[in-house]
């Protein structure tokens, strides 16, 4: 355990269209979480601010970021880079705030690789069906309906990838979900026991994959 005057890590990660980046934006907001603010390769969407959604940056000069080592954690996704930086993350969590991530499994495995001495707690977000997410997708500013079918594709991919996670938790409705990552995060930082039930996870993971 770090000292108690230094954040803790909280990473939530989903296939796209769970809806973990609106969890994020609430921890941030009820919790006082500072969010991890990512650099990214793709275009702005018609909602999204450069510095507060992303930091949004041409190829080149992320490119040039992975050659100074700059990054704690970055992928590529669906032909787009994504990264957070070192020297951000680990001046935010020094100044003893909790600073939280929304990022793939790649860049949690990367972030779990590091070992920080910092508290990290990772929780992987699911749709409550196959049919909801495609609903989700198909109504997320998107109106091709071929993405949304390519997003589907992804989601075989990345819901293998559950196991990685401390804690996994269907997103069926999107308050009931914060409130029990947040009961977890509390749980893990008073080393109280909770409610997770990693059997009704699998249930679920099955029909999913099914």
């Amino acid at each position: 355990m770090p000292p108690m005057s230094e954040g803790i890590m909280v990473i939530l990660s989903s296939p796209s269209g769970a809806g973990k980046t609106t969890l994020v934006k609430l921890l941030s907001e009820r919790k006082g979480f500072t969010t991890s603010i990512s650099y990214t390769t793709r275009t702005p969407r018609s909602n999204e601010i450069n510095g507060r959604d992303y930091h949004f940056v041409n190829r080149e000069k992320f490119e040039r970021m992975i050659r100074n080592k700059e990054f704690l954690e970055y992928a590529k996704v669906f032909k787009n880079f994504y990264g957070t930086t070192k020297s951000n993350t680990l001046n935010e969590l020094s100044k003893g705030n909790n600073v939280i991530f929304d990022i793939d499994w790649q860049g949690t495995n990367q972030i779990i690789s590091q070992k920080l001495k910092n508290k990290l707690l990772t929780f992987f977000i699911l749709p409550p069906s196959r049919e909801e997410l495609f609903k989700r997708l198909s109504n997320r500013d998107m109106k091709d309906k071929l993405i949304a079918e390519e997003r589907m594709k992804q989601f075989d991919v990345d819901v293998l990838h559950w196991k990685e996670y401390d804690y996994v938790i269907v997103n069926n409705d999107l308050e009931i979900c914060y409130e029990k990552i947040s009961e977890y995060i509390d749980c893990e930082i008073k080393q109280q026991k909770n409610t997770y039930d990693i059997d009704l996870i699998k249930n679920h993971i099955n029909k999913l994959i099914s």
